[in-house]
């Protein structure tokens, strides 16, 4: 059985954000919600200083099924970030990180 990894990036906007606290606050729950359901690592790795926009890396490690699991992740994030986000995917065989 072949092992993956899948790394998805989200550009999000919080368009009802209206300072850095109720963006941290949506983005919190947001982080906890794709930890708790997905049992996905996630980190935010730009846009630490907009109060409406940010850049999370999402990282997932499984079996082939692992893409189903990464568009359910867009599907959720889509549902918490109606003023829109965009995504990036990569999807990597432990063969092709071990070569």
């Amino acid at each position: 059985m072949s092992s993956f990894v899948c790394l998805l990036e989200a550009r999000l906007h919080f368009g009802a954000s209206h300072d850095l606290k109720s963006k941290r606050k949506q983005l919190k729950s947001l982080k906890e919600g794709l930890r708790h359901r997905f049992g996905a690592a996630v980190a935010e790795t730009g846009g630490h200083d907009s109060w409406q926009r940010t850049t999370l890396l999402i990282a997932l490690v499984g079996d082939a099924a692992i893409e189903a699991r990464a568009d359910e992740i867009e599907r959720f994030i889509e549902l918490r970030c109606p003023n829109g986000c965009g995504f990036d995917r990569t999807l990597r065989s432990l063969e092709d990180l071990t070569d």
